[in-house]
């Protein structure tokens, strides 16, 4: 059996979430809306669970006692309910569930649109009304957020989040854990830097480092205080 599911038919079955913020609402509905069901939820901090009726439990150990009593972990897809610029924490977390022998969920939502030709890796999540084009490739655990936009032969390393109503045009790459803001335009044919922070608004118009922090129209780097 694989670790991830196919474009097509995710979000069925029993699934958990490790977050219990925001971001845990909005996966947990698109769960429900395609016929599955949150089964609990998992946080490092002490919190309330942010969906009545589904116990939360704290931490690794929470974790760990938790799936002592779970009677078939292959049978249950995790997914890391955790947005922003945190992909190596949704990578991280994803290898915790396969040690324990869950399936990894790949969640699109029934109003995205996938290009059949478009490759998405494990733990992906594609927003309502989002867009992945034709020959796009994704790497694991990255989030194409509301109605953000990838266009034609992007290709996205691990752990990038693209925020609400974000446009990659074509040809762009995207290195591991970087983010892009929300509403931000990235012209086509560039390159985005590893962790690599693009703040909300901004228009890309050249190749950003490794790690660095842009913003504003055209995007130049923030000046530390």
């Amino acid at each position: 059996m694989a670790d991830h599911e196919p474009h097509g038919g995710s979000g069925t079955g029993r699934h958990l979430l490790w977050g219990s913020a925001g971001h845990a609402l909005v996966l947990a509905a698109l769960i429900e809306r395609r016929g599955g069901r949150v089964l609990a939820l998992f946080d490092r901090c002490e919190m309330p669970s942010a969906l009545p009726g589904v116990p939360i439990f704290i931490g690794e150990a929470g974790f760990e006692r938790f799936m002592a009593g779970l009677d078939d972990p292959q049978d249950v897809s995790a997914a890391a309910a955790i947005g922003g610029a945190r992909g190596r924490d949704r990578l991280a977390l994803q290898a915790l569930f396969r040690r324990h022998g869950l399936r990894v969920a790949c969640l699109i939502h029934p109003q995205a649109s996938v290009c059949a030709t478009a490759t998405l890796g494990a733990g992906c999540q594609v927003l309502a009304q989002a867009n992945v084009a034709a020959g796009a490739r994704l790497g694991d655990a990255c989030i194409v957020n509301h109605q953000a936009n990838v266009d034609h032969e992007c290709v996205l390393g691990d752990g990038v989040h693209i925020a609400p109503g974000a446009t990659l045009c074509g040809c762009v790459t995207v290195g591991d854990g970087a983010m892009v803001g929300a509403g931000s335009v990235v012209l086509p044919r560039l390159r985005l830097g590893a962790d690599c922070v693009i703040g909300a608004g901004s228009v890309v118009t050249r190749d950003v480092p490794d790690g660095a922090c842009v913003a504003g129209n055209p995007a130049r780097p923030l000046r530390s205080s």
